[in-house]
């Protein structure tokens, strides 16, 4: 896909290429420098400067350092305002505040995305040890308490679909590398209302994490509390923390129901 014109004004051509490169970015759902400055038909410091201003616009995040670009969450806001859908974030805040004080942990609100999540807002614990603010993080959703909640709840189908060659990530020695496994770890999730995950995502990290449905039924997003796992060893020790998620859950759900009655 050329974008190059001679004669173009570089200022619409700048434009142009950024919005091209947002196309890309949100129908791939990743992309490197060297391939959006295949795609545009520039040098890979156009890309490079490109990709880096909407970076610092929050329209693209990257995993690490010289990593791939993947949607950032102006991007989502944008494309959730298309669409008519509730401001989520705003409807979830107060109650990850609340889940945030009442665990004193840090507390998380998580979309899926293909098969990964990213997150879109974190509250910080108040202690002095604790897991910093993801928000804009994506990690592989089988390794993660929220992405566990939401791919629990999806259909049998639904989730072929999200993982058609059944290959999973493995990021840490805890994490899930095997179909069966996670087919097994789903079904105790359904069974205990919970997700959990010690050390699976990120080493020295553990969680708890629950789906959020939409008004009727369908997994919309998860809201996760995670802790250092030196508080957080085992699995066992994680389930004190779900009465306390499954009631911010239940008050998201309130307002959820609420902002669809508003007129």
């Amino acid at each position: 896909m050329s974008n190059s014109r001679l004669g173009a004004d570089p200022v619409m051509s700048s434009v142009d290429n950024a919005l091209l490169l947002l196309q890309l970015v949100g129908s791939r759902n990743a992309i490197r420098v060297a391939g959006a400055a295949e795609e545009l038909g520039v040098a890979r410091s156009t890309a490079h400067r490109l990709l880096a201003t909407l970076k610092s616009r929050g329209f693209v995040t990257q995993d690490r350092p010289n990593g791939t670009y993947r949607p950032g969450p102006a991007l989502y806001e944008i494309a959730l305002s298309a669409i008519g859908r509730t401001d989520i974030r705003r409807v979830v805040l107060p109650a990850l505040h609340e889940l945030s004080l009442s665990t004193r942990e840090t507390a998380s609100l998580l979309f899926l995305e293909g098969n990964q999540v990213r997150f879109i807002d974190c509250v910080e614990s108040p202690r002095s040890v604790r897991v910093g603010s993801r928000t804009g993080v994506v990690l592989p959703a089988h390794c993660t308490a929220g992405g566990k909640a939401i791919l629990a709840a999806l259909s049998e189908a639904e989730l072929e679909r999200r993982y058609p060659d059944r290959r999973l990530e493995v990021r840490t020695a805890s994490s899930i590398g095997n179909w069966d496994e996670l087919l097994a770890e789903l079904d105790r999730v359904r069974a205990a209302g919970h997700a959990l995950n010690v050390g699976e995502g990120e080493s020295g990290i553990s969680a708890v994490g629950m789906a959020v449905p939409d008004l009727i039924g369908a997994p919309l997003a998860a809201i996760a509390v995670a802790v250092p796992t030196t508080r957080m060893p085992t699995q066992e020790a994680g389930d004190e923390f779900a009465p306390m998620i499954f009631a911010a859950r239940n008050e998201i759900i309130r307002r959820l129901r609420q902002e669809e009655v508003s007129p």
